[in-house]
């Protein structure tokens, strides 16, 4: 099969190709894709002290980018963080977003010097946004974690004082910053963010990345202990613009005093269909007042589990609809054949649920080498104990589309037939002893694998048309390392189209993406890009990119419209 390049072709003369099973004579395509940047490098980050006309040690370019999510509007959100500023100091680290459609300006939501929204009874101030933002598909509304040092001072019935709140889901539904949830439940006057299932137990961490929908709904995965049992499940609270009443004062703004509400967990919700309890649920996604997520017996070995629909509908432990399962077949293979594992990061527009999948037991061994640049004891710590770490990886995998109104999977790309892998491994979490980490969970190497769908491209949901953008790799191994790998970002419209466009590839012009992108006058190439799962909503795409190294290239955020691909 002919596979669509773009990083071999002259900038004079960029193509696409259209291609089918047995093709000869690929036809080609002009590019179709017109990059806007959102943010890049040359950007001054936001903040009172920034005069961008004047700058002084208090301005800092922005200068390395996490994943960025889009609405519909095309409202980009980002974490982004920052080198020194000209005299040096500390960088930042913070949320931002930008109006794309009326090419506003880039708007602080919250960096390390911004205080944390009530309850805040000790001025405490944000140390790290430890995981990418994510926004509704229909509004403004935003939603982070957020990690700080404790926000609230109060007393015991021994007369002792204690502190307790060092991390919590953030939200802006109502204009201001809001907690929407946090580790505060274990104080009598905060009781409604308690674990539902747990009175009195406050949650410990909120790994992922949260999801939010309806304007004002968070939904998202919790981790809390019980004796000295670690417990997790998916959660949603409804957030109402209201006071938070303590005695004698009223904390404002804030979201309400609405409980937490349970979607399913470890400790009593069986998966659907057998008696088997969840072993672990994954963080989650939602659209119109629905969420999906992933959950399994076994995370690491899952026998049991799959992907799962749950109405918003204020009941605890909403009736689940299975859309994917372990062993269900896999579209495309031979009958008998059926999923062995299923990703975790789903996402969802409402209708399409866009998701990682891997069949048979054949795998690839691959060594991991640990990165070179990011937190510097995360570095160490990978270094001592994890470099070279070898895993194992499927042979048979694939991007997948399940359309819950048809209640049909279908394939979006394979290996090997389309790609060699779509999983890419990052080295993340709290390493021992540090005071930083990126969700409390302990540090080692993840999987991912990224896509994002949009039925909406063509302006309406109501048809089983939808696109969806992933990342790819092609490439050969040789003793567990890929030799010169091909990352790609592509484009692929469903159901059935044989039509693979690349978005953007390693190697290519990186003018194409950011006519910034140059160096003496010769344009960079693109070196790295990446795709989270609400990053295409409607026609507007999101990614971030390198392009030539990150120390003397160019970084930023950039953002295009999908045009509806015609066969």
């Amino acid at each position: 099969m002919t596979r669509p390049t773009l990083c071999a072709i002259p900038l004079a003369f960029i193509t696409l190709y259209s291609a089918s099973a047995g093709a000869d004579d690929p036809v080609p395509l002009p590019y179709p894709f017109s990059w806007s940047t959102v943010v890049n490098n040359n950007d001054y980050m936001p903040t009172d002290a920034c005069d961008p006309q004047l700058p002084t040690a208090a301005c800092r370019h922005f200068n390395s980018y996490n994943q960025p999510s889009v609405n519909a509007q095309r409202l980009v959100v980002i974490r982004a963080r920052s080198r020194g500023g000209h005299g040096g100091g500390q960088p930042v680290h913070g949320v931002y977003t930008r109006d794309m459609a009326t090419a506003g300006p880039v708007v602080q939501i919250l960096d390390r010097a911004t205080q944390v929204p009530q309850p805040n009874n000790l001025a405490t101030v944000f140390h790290e946004p430890p995981s990418f933002p994510r926004i509704d598909s229909d509004s403004a509304t935003l939603a982070t974690r957020g990690n700080h040092p404790p926000v609230w001072r109060y007393f015991l019935g021994d007369g002792s004082e204690t502190r307790a709140g060092t991390t919590g889901i953030y939200t802006n539904p109502f204009g201001p910053l809001v907690n929407g949830v946090c580790k505060l439940g274990g104080v009598a006057d905060f009781s409604f963010f308690q674990v539902p299932e747990a009175p009195g137990t406050f949650f410990d961490v909120f790994p992922g990345a949260p999801a939010v929908t309806d304007g004002a709904t968070l939904v998202f995965k919790g981790n809390y202990t019980v004796g000295q049992v670690g417990k997790t499940g998916v959660y949603y609270r409804d957030l109402v613009d209201e006071p938070l009443p303590i005695p004698g004062d009223e904390l404002a703004p804030a979201a309400g005093t609405h409980p937490v509400i349970l979607i399913a967990n470890n400790t009593d919700s069986l998966i659907p269909g057998t008696s088997t309890r969840f072993g672990s649920t994954a963080p989650p996604s939602a659209a119109g007042r629905l969420a999906v997520f992933s959950g399994f017996d076994n995370e690491e070995h899952p026998t049991l589990g799959g992907i799962y629909l749950a109405p918003l509908n204020g009941t605890t432990k909403p009736p689940l609809t299975t859309l994917v399962s372990i062993g269900g077949q896999v579209p495309g293979e031979k009958r008998g054949v059926g999923f062995t594992r299923l990703g975790e990061g789903l996402s969802f527009d409402g209708r399409f649920v866009a998701f990682w999948g891997a069949w048979g037991t054949a795998s690839k061994t691959l060594r991991l080498q640990c990165p070179s640049e990011g937190n510097a004891e995360r570095i160490a710590f990978c270094q001592m104990y994890f470099n070279n770490f070898e895993v194992q990886v499927p042979l048979h995998q694939g991007i997948f589309v399940h359309d819950i109104r048809k209640k049909q999977t279908l394939v979006v790309a394979k290996t090997p037939s389309d790609f060699d892998d779509f999983l890419f491994w990052n080295f993340s979490g709290h390493v021992p002893g540090s005071s930083e980490g990126d969700d409390g969970e302990p540090a080692r190497w993840r999987a991912s694998a990224f896509a994002a769908v949009s039925g909406r491209v063509d302006g309406q949901l109501n048809d089983a048309n939808f696109h969806t953008a992933f990342k790819a790799r092609s490439g050969e191994v040789a003793e567990g390392l890929y030799v010169a790998p091909l990352d790609g970002i592509y484009l692929r419209k469903g159901p059935g189209s044989a039509r693979l466009v690349p978005l953007i590839e390693a190697g290519m012009d990186g003018t194409l993406i950011d006519p910034q992108a140059m160096s003496d006058g010769t344009p960079l190439p693109v070196t790295e890009m990446g795709l989270e799962r609400d990053g295409f909503r409607g026609n507007a795409l999101a990614i971030n990119a390198t392009m030539g190294s990150e120390e003397t290239g160019m970084s930023g955020v950039y953002i295009s419209e999908v045009p509806d691909i015609t066969e």
